[in-house]
């Protein structure tokens, strides 16, 4: 199973619909309705048809596919809806119920959902409670101003792009909720005030006299229990905790990888006699990220990022997990290698796996997968999925960063285009405008507009050049000031002094597979002893390098041809867990 697909709004009366629907692949995206399809046979839902795990494994190019599965799902009584939910659909989806339009959606990597309740065949109908559920996705695999990742726009997989994601990959689920509702959550923390932030949403139909009831509670014992007015659609409060006023290293109520303290949260929205017309469980944090002069920050704290590149893929499931355990076993490989975060790179990852990073102590710098093109369409395509994405994951406390670029993807002409420089630092603002409380990466690797942090991304695989080029203050502000990394700029001309964090957030990259011929690396090494004597002699030189705040090594674990991870790509360990450790904390 998958778990609960949406951790931190959970409402009861949810039915999970993965499992097999009827499938057909469109290759010329022709069929425009569901009844001109000619089912092929089935699928396994949530894996798209490019994996095996799918059961179709259909890797070649097609720009359109279909779904279908009838539905036991009764009509509602007057004052409950069905809503019908979609993790994440690549890339245009269209869905219709017992024939007629439900909903569509564009942007391959966040939710949308339907209300659905009046589509379904009323009691008494010959079909009964047995609803059909068709869904359309169109991707077109040429397509280069989609936000697409490292899918890969040729036939077959090369260099450091992968297996094209097609239709439905994440959780598929319908649930029974009230009429008026909780629509959304989202949270934050103040911890100058010591107070949590809420703004609660309420949807459906208008109602006078209501209420908000917020019981927050740690360790099973209810802490706050606040009753609030609803003033038209939402509730913002800002609630404030016990605060034991002690050092903050040692404060009970604070989230620390090391002491991932989560609050958590029901909601209950009560009418005007006091009776309870929707309830959600949630979580939150007292939490706080930010920078100071050349320094990252966790809670006010100088705080030293040892982070891993994920990519999130696994051999027979493509992008998908296989299932809730894997997301939890990759949160806890991660740590178990000495890695205080990750950087998901090119992927919004699905929340479950923020879920397990802000309960077992992880934190997540979330990067917007890359176009390829840069037009018109490409900006507001881009735009629109990372305002979304943000939207859905702000209340993570995982979530220490946000990248709206890699390395100029995207933006091919950055250094001399005034219109790629003006968009870039227009997403950089809208990013701070939609969260001031985390820092802001605008194009990780090098061209650094304006930026929270740079981040070098350098494949250097003698330790000792990179201490040159940056184990001294006045090496590594020549880098900034007049250095270049592959042949790029590390920071754009025309830009002010830097004086914020730097980072190195992708190097290593080195290899060690079974197959040196059909895979590769930045460098290769031949046995797990001379992975594990490299590893541990750059992780030295880039830990003692004073002007870094963080690093960021390629990878977590094998992608397809890149075997550059410290895992293998079904996460065998290459080198012992605690090698790997001591090697990344340098104890």
């Amino acid at each position: 199973m998958h778990g609960y697909p949406r951790p931190q709004l959970r409402r009861g009366g949810a039915t999970n619909l993965n499992g097999p629907w009827l499938f057909a692949i469109d290759r010329e995206a022709l069929w425009r309705a569901p009844e001109q399809v000619r089912w092929a046979g089935p699928i396994e839902v949530p894996f798209a048809p490019e994996t095996p795990a799918s059961g179709v494994g259909d890797t070649r190019f097609f720009r359109a596919c279909w779904y279908r599965r009838a539905v036991r799902i009764a009509k509602p009584p007057p004052d409950r809806r069905i809503l019908l939910h979609f993790g994440a659909v690549d890339f245009a989806a269209t869905v219709w119920v017992n024939g007629k339009l439900a909903a569509t959606h564009e942007g391959g990597y966040t939710p949308f959902s339907a209300d659905i309740t009046e589509l379904l065949h009323p009691s008494g109908h010959q079909l009964s409670e047995t609803q059909t559920i068709v869904v359309r996705a169109e991707d077109d695999p040429h397509d280069l101003s989609q936000p697409r990742g490292k899918q890969d726009w040729q036939l077959e997989p090369h260099a450091i792009w992968y297996p094209r994601t097609t239709g439905i990959w994440q959780t598929v689920w319908v649930e029974q909720a009230p009429v008026t509702r909780i629509g959304s959550v989202r949270w934050s923390s103040d911890l100058q005030w010591f107070e949590i932030c809420l703004d609660a949403r309420i949807e459906g139909a208008r109602r006078e006299g209501l209420r908000l009831r917020v019981l927050l509670s740690r360790r099973d014992e209810v802490v706050v229990d606040d009753t609030y007015s609803v003033e038209g659609e939402h509730v913002s409060r800002r609630i404030g905790l016990p605060d034991p006023g002690i050092d903050a290293e040692r404060n009970p109520w604070l989230w620390w990888p090391s002491q991932p303290t989560l609050i958590d949260a029901r909601l209950e929205l009560l009418d005007e006699q006091g009776r309870v017309v929707d309830v959600v469980d949630s979580y939150t944090a007292m939490r706080a990220v930010g920078i100071h002069g050349d320094r990252f920050l966790l809670n006010g704290r100088p705080y030293r990022l040892r982070m891993a590149l994920d990519q999130g893929y696994w051999p027979e499931t493509g992008l998908t997990a296989p299932d809730d355990d894997a997301l939890r076993r990759d949160v806890e490989l991660a740590k178990a290698m000495g890695f205080n975060g990750v950087r998901k790179h090119q992927k919004i990852e699905d929340p479950r796996y923020l879920y397990w990073a802000d309960r077992l102590g992880l934190l997540v710098w979330e990067e917007m997968p890359s176009a390829y093109a840069f037009n018109e369409t490409a900006m507001l395509r881009l735009t629109r999925e990372w305002t979304a994405a943000i939207e859905r994951d702000r209340s993570h406390p995982c979530i220490a960063a946000w990248v709206p670029f890699n390395e100029s993807w995207g933006l091919p002409d950055l250094a001399s285009s005034a219109q790629q420089r003006d968009y870039a630092e227009a997403v950089f603002r809208l990013t701070r405008a939609l969260d001031p409380s985390r820092p802001v990466i605008t194009n990780d690797g090098w061209e650094a507009p304006a930026t929270d942090i740079v981040g070098l991304h350098d494949y250097e695989q003698d330790a000792a050049a990179l201490d040159s080029r940056y184990g001294t203050p006045d090496a590594l502000a020549a880098m900034l000031a007049r250095g270049r990394v592959a042949g790029r700029r590390t920071i754009l001309a025309g830009q002010r002094e830097h004086d914020g964090p730097v980072m190195l957030t992708e190097f290593g990259g080195m290899a060690l597979s079974d197959d040196p011929g059909g895979t590769w690396g930045y460098s290769r090494c031949t046995t797990a002893e001379e992975l594990a004597d490299r590893y541990a002699e750059l992780l030295s030189a880039v830990r003692a390098v004073p002007g870094f705040s963080g690093f960021c090594y390629t990878q977590f674990t094998d992608c397809y041809q890149e075997t550059n991870g410290l895992l293998y790509a079904d996460r065998r360990p290459k080198v012992p867990l605690e090698v790997i450790a001591k090697a990344t904390r340098g104890q």
